[in-house]
């Protein structure tokens, strides 16, 4: 892959912030942008593996950042951060109705001195895309209803036969966080299945911003507990789960690819990235975070190293951006590629090298 000609103090940074006071270029517009989320694996795990041939090809021929960090271990404030710029506190996996002192299954850290209300009550991606007159859509593979509230489906206590437990989780479901979304039936419905995902692509009928997340066997994560779990979504099989995932992954970027936007002479972008690594004990000596992360911070601290992919209808080919970014920098690119304005919370800390990922998303047409 070709290297992209940045500035010596850039490439020698990193996990650091991007030189203070330089202009970000222009971001062409984008008539779509598809995020597809997988889960728990560091860069080194993928890029390069023979267990992940196809994200490798892509990453190859399109777009990879090869300093994209996460902002938090464990999952649920990464894919937060994505929507909102920010963990708002939340450094655990505990339902979007947790708050300090609740006592329920679901909020198993709730006894914490720093627990925080799991509801997010802040500005996000999906009302500014809204005000802008753009559609949204979040798609879950396995959740049992749009808009379900269901924190596992299926339940360990409620199986249906012939499938594993757990299939969906909503720590790995960012929207269920807002308050916005709780509280409005309309919002609520766009956050739906792959069975909508697939009648969508069919008739060429995509949001502008689609964020994609398959089931726990289908990201990479895995699954270890009741019946029916197939051989490579259990957790012991690494090797099977992220050949499992990068299958799953290539076949949902065909098949946006094969779409009728794809054709179009307006610019779409699909990126493939993940929540967190898969926090190895000795991350403690890696960089895990970079852009407004806080070391101090249990909600901020970094959540590792991880692979971006960006592919792009118009853009870039063969390009390696060194670049340090994590999920505020894609925010703020979702957001400046929309035209969307003011950037929400981290996405706007340029003074701590928040930047648009823009030499990833630069248009060729």
């Amino acid at each position: 892959m070709r290297r992209l000609a940045l500035a010596a103090a850039t490439l020698g940074m990193m996990a650091g912030a991007a030189p203070l006071g330089a202009a970000e270029a222009p971001m062409p517009r984008y008539a779509h942008i598809f995020v597809i989320i997988e889960e728990n694996q560091g860069f080194d795990r993928i890029i390069g593996s023979p267990d992940a041939p196809n994200l490798t090809r892509l990453a190859g021929r399109y777009g990879l950042a090869t300093q994209f960090y996460g902002e938090v271990h464990p999952s649920e404030g990464n894919y937060i951060a994505l929507l909102g710029g920010d963990t708002f506190g939340i450094h655990d996996d505990d339902a979007n109705f947790c708050r300090p002192g609740v006592k329920d299954l679901a909020c198993e850290k709730s006894d914490r001195p720093d627990y925080v209300d799991h509801t997010v009550t802040a500005p996000s991606l999906m009302a500014q895309l809204e005000a802008k007159g753009l559609t949204w859509k979040g798609y879950f593979e396995d959740i049992p209803a749009p808009g379900s509230d269901a924190v596992r489906w299926p339940r360990l206590d409620k199986p249906v036969p012939g499938k594993p437990a757990e299939l969906y989780a909503m720590k790995h479901n960012g929207f269920m966080n807002f308050r916005s979304v709780q509280d409005d039936p309309v919002r609520a419905a766009k956050i739906v299945g792959f069975d909508q995902l697939g009648r969508d692509l069919k008739a060429g009928s995509l949001p502008a911003y689609a964020h994609i997340v398959p089931n726990q066997c289908n990201e990479m994560h895995g699954l270890d507990e009741g019946p029916n779990i197939p051989a490579d979504c259990r957790k012991g099989n690494l090797s099977g789960r992220i050949r499992r995932g990068d299958k799953v992954t290539a076949d949902l970027v065909t098949r946006i690819m094969r779409s009728r936007i794809w054709k179009s002479r307006e610019n779409s972008a699909i990126v493939v990235t993940f929540d967190e690594d898969h926090h190895p004990k000795d991350g403690a000596a890696q960089p895990q975070g970079c852009c407004a992360s806080d070391p101090r911070s249990a909600a901020n601290f970094g959540g590792g190293r991880i692979p971006t992919i960006v592919i792009t209808n118009h853009g870039p080919r063969g390009l390696s951006d060194p670049t340090p970014y994590n999920h505020y920098s894609l925010l703020r690119t979702t957001e400046a590629a929309f035209g969307l304005s003011p950037f929400l919370g981290h996405a706007a800390d340029e003074g701590a090298g928040v930047v648009a990922m823009t030499p990833l998303f630069a248009s060729g047409k």
